[in-house]
């Protein structure tokens, strides 16, 4: 059975940050750290002290993590970014609550003595004499320590404190992994019982030690079980204190998700019966253990359990019955066709998440290239008269101020042309919408077309797919295509007016004009002509996108969202080997282009080269962050590689941005995730001048000083499919239900009130099916019961066979 962690975290906006620079304003952006680990960096908002990100990450974990900590910086052009303050959460603060944390929380002000990571190995011992009691302390070295000197090393030694008495190791010079393996003996003075306490610090010849962290341990653990082993440095108490308020706050979402996924085969009744569902008659639709299922999701669950189903469905080839399903229920419950998939009904959620896990590469493809053309040029557009800037018109022209009446037609010409180039990229990409899409919204459309056959609501057709095609893929992209990975970096206030205004303007075109010259928005009416015109073309390509022959994955089901031959993620990287060169360390980096598919590592000198340099997957045994000390430069990472039984050879690769260097990090670590022998250990330096620069050992050989971090990735939409995760967060879920299902499979009256208000909205069933209907809700209740009794009892016998008390398949009496 499979332990896993994740964290999803979302970093929402924040509020009443101070002014950093000399305009009055500041540029934030926000680092997120697990363990002192860098996963991810936020774009910058530019000025602005109330900055919205909506940015949001799963990050797969160690199963012992410790903390999360957010910082809030403003970045600079010239020299280092301001630190503007920080939260840390702990493990247990966020585990507290199943649902986590989602609020406000105040900035707390960075102090250095509260900036500890790491770890200390120590082995205490305490004997009696004839002089009375001694404590053996045995120092034998850290890892990961904070970087204190200019360096980005420090120069550590260790204290050891023991009632009254005091004793130091001697300082290590130039390096955050020691190796000090010094025993310290203390006599105990008469008095109370002592703690034992040992501080690490950072030697200065000038000036105070920096503090580099701390562990004390009571007198009962001295005595009932000694210190032996790693053990983690926490900073000084009360260090880090709340500023109030002073420093701002940030709205974040975090939730920690720790589960224990059993084998396949206890999952198959349960997938069973979702399976069933999809497959089986229409008529059951309303009653169906899915069906079920649905009514127990909540809405603020229901995004992540779409998900999991539509990945599940996937995994056996299933999508398409299984979306088809959700809009049999949807549209036999949907009464006005105008509310038709507008509420973000499981069916919806589905559908969209569909989009996101099957369509990207095609959403990059048809949007991009425009996308990246609004960002670059930088045109001024503005139609609205009171948001109309003419000064800033006329900064950008130097042909002196415009009238308003020419700044809207030089904006109506700008918004056409960027517009025209999406309506052509978007109907000429026909060919290129990936095929599961295209059967997905075929079936959609029939669907629609058999319940609302009447020639007056023809377009339903046409909206019912533009809706989701539209408004929920394309024009959310153009509004944020940072969130679509169609950028790296938000836009600027006034790029991001230009994005809201080609949104707008594509959403028109989703609704197929029906809302044109209704609301508040009638500056928009200029743009009204290119709108219409665009529509007819809109529904032509509609109807050529659902023309398409052929049956939802006709072959072996998909097993990975992306073949293995696929490209994963490519790009232009710095790279340098192991062998030293004759040239200084930070010349010796030579710009490749770099390619990663689940197959190869390979790179060449540009993207066009055919001749190319690889290195096979299956031979990756670490990938790594390196200090920023080893080579005097940031952002580098090292990939650690071993063909069979020949000597480990590292390749370090330098990227341009925290961000890049933790998605290629992500990247290769899921790449070669199923390689056997990965290494438990690595050094974060580099071996020059005949030593490693972490931990000075002299050997090439010596045994990595710090752990691999190979369980830290993030979650993408090009993740592989794991079908027991997936599972397991339905059978979660089920459990959070298991109150209402008792309810209904006992046909308890408020039950059948629920679903007697469920199956009449609109419903086709025939009257007096209600009996039969309810009858078959209470089966699948009860059968869903039987399968979450099957699952508990495993999820018990496997912890138990942990705890060495049974083993697997023990039934308690």
């Amino acid at each position: 059975m499979a332990k896993s962690s994740s964290l999803s975290v979302r970093v929402v906006e924040g509020r009443a940050l101070p002014a950093k620079d000399v305009s009055g304003s500041s540029d934030p952006y926000c680092l997120v750290k697990v363990d002192d680990e860098v996963v991810a960096r936020t774009a910058t908002v530019w000025r602005s002290l109330s900055p919205f990100w909506g940015e949001e990450y799963t990050v797969h974990l160690p199963l012992d993590f410790h903390h999360v900590a957010f910082y809030v910086l403003d970045e600079d052009t010239v020299g280092h970014d301001d630190v503007i303050g920080k939260i840390s959460l702990s493990r247990e603060a966020i585990a507290a609550d199943p649902r986590g944390i989602d609020s406000w929380v105040n900035l707390s002000r960075v102090d250095r003595d509260a900036e500890v990571q790491g770890e200390v190995r120590l082995s205490v011992q305490v004997l009696e004499d004839a002089r009375g009691r001694c404590l053996r302390c045995h120092v034998l070295q850290a890892r990961d320590l904070a970087p204190r000197d200019i360096s980005g090393t420090s120069d550590p030694f260790a204290r050891v404190f023991w009632g009254s008495q005091s004793l130091e190791t001697s300082t290590i010079k130039k390096t955050r992994f020691p190796h000090w393996d010094e025993v310290l003996e203390l006599r105990e003075v008469p008095g109370a019982p002592s703690p034992l306490r040992v501080e690490l610090w950072d030697w200065d010849m000038v000036g105070k030690n920096d503090f580099l962290g701390m562990v004390e341990f009571s007198p009962r653990t001295l005595r009932h079980r000694p210190p032996d082993g790693w053990f983690r440095l926490l900073p000084f108490p009360g260090a880090e204190e709340d500023s109030g308020g002073n420093l701002g706050a940030l709205r974040l979402k975090v939730r920690l998700i720790e589960d224990r996924v059993l084998p396949s085969q206890y999952y198959q009744p349960l997938l069973e019966l979702l399976m069933g569902a999809v497959l089986g008659p229409a008529e059951e639709d309303t009653a169906s253990p899915l069906a079920v299922l649905e009514e127990l999701t909540s809405g603020d669950c229901r995004q992540d359990l779409a998900t999991k189903l539509v990945k599940l469905f996937l995994g056996r080839g299933l999508t398409g019955p299984f979306l088809d399903y959700l809009t049999r229920r949807e549209v036999a419950r949907t009464t006005d066709h105008n509310t038709l998939f507008r509420s973000n009904s499981l069916a919806s959620k589905s559908m969209e998440q569909f989009m996101k896990l099957v369509g990207m590469p095609y959403l990059h493809e048809v949007l991009k290239p425009v996308i990246s053309r609004v960002f670059e040029e930088k045109k001024y557009m503005e139609l609205d008269p009171c948001k109309m800037d003419l000064g800033r018109a006329r900064r950008i022209s130097f042909k002196g101020a415009p009238s308003e009446e020419q700044l809207r037609e030089t904006s109506l010409g700008l918004l056409t042309g960027y517009l025209g180039a999406i309506v052509d990229a978007i109907v000429g990409s026909v060919g290129r919408c990936p095929l599961a899409m295209r059967l997905a919204f075929r079936q959609l459309r029939r669907r629609v077309q058999e319940r609302f056959p009447q020639a007056e609501r023809q377009d339903v057709k046409y909206l019912a797919i533009s809706g989701f095609l539209f408004l929920r893929f394309f024009a959310p992209a153009i509004l944020t295509p940072k969130l679509f990975d169609l950028r790296d970096h938000h836009a600027d206030p006034q790029t991001s007016r230009s994005l809201l205004l080609l949104a707008k303007a594509v959403q028109s075109i989703g609704n197929l004009g029906q809302q044109l010259g209704q609301g508040k928005e009638l500056w928009m009416a200029p743009l009204h002509p290119f709108l219409l015109q665009s529509i007819s073309r809109v529904r032509d390509f509609l109807d050529r996108l659902v023309d398409v022959d052929g049956d939802e994955e006709a072959g072996a089901p998909a097993r990975a969202l992306v073949p293995p031959s696929a490209t994963l993620r490519e790009g232009y990287l710095l790279k340098r080997k192991e062998e030293p060169a004759s040239l200084a360390p930070r010349f010796a980096f030579k710009k490749r282009y770099f390619w990663l598919s689940g197959e190869t590592l390979s790179y060449a000198k540009g993207p066009e080269w055919q001749a190319r340099t690889c290195f096979p997957v299956s031979h990756i045994r670490a990938v790594e962050r390196v200090d920023e000390g080893a080579f005097q430069l940031p952002h580098v990472m090292q990939v650690v590689t071993q063909d069979g039984a020949g000597p480990p050879h590292t390749t370090y690769l330098q990227c341009k941005n925290v961000n890049e260097l933790s998605q290629w990090l992500s990247a290769l670590r899921k790449a070669s995730a199923p390689n056997p022998d990965r290494l438990a250990s690595c050094h974060p330096g580099a071996f020059r001048s005949a030593r490693w620069t972490c931990c000075l050992q002299a050997e090439r050989s010596a045994a990595g000083c710090s752990r691999t971090h190979s369980a830290v990735t993030l979650g993408d939409w090009s993740d592989p499919l794991d079908p027991d995760a997936e599972a397991q967060m339905v059978y979660r879920q089920l459990l959070l239900g298991r109150d209402q299902l008792r309810m209904q499979a006992l046909g308890d009256a408020s039950a059948a009130m629920t679903l007697e208000a469920d199956t009449g909205r609109g419903s086709s069933a025939p009257e007096g099916a209600c009996p039969d209907v309810l009858a078959r809700q209470r089966a699948a209740a009860a059968r869903l019961l039987e399968v979450l009794a099957d699952l508990d009892q495993a999820h018990e016998d496997f912890q138990l066979q942990e705890q060495g008390r049974a083993a697997p398949g023990h039934r308690r009496p």
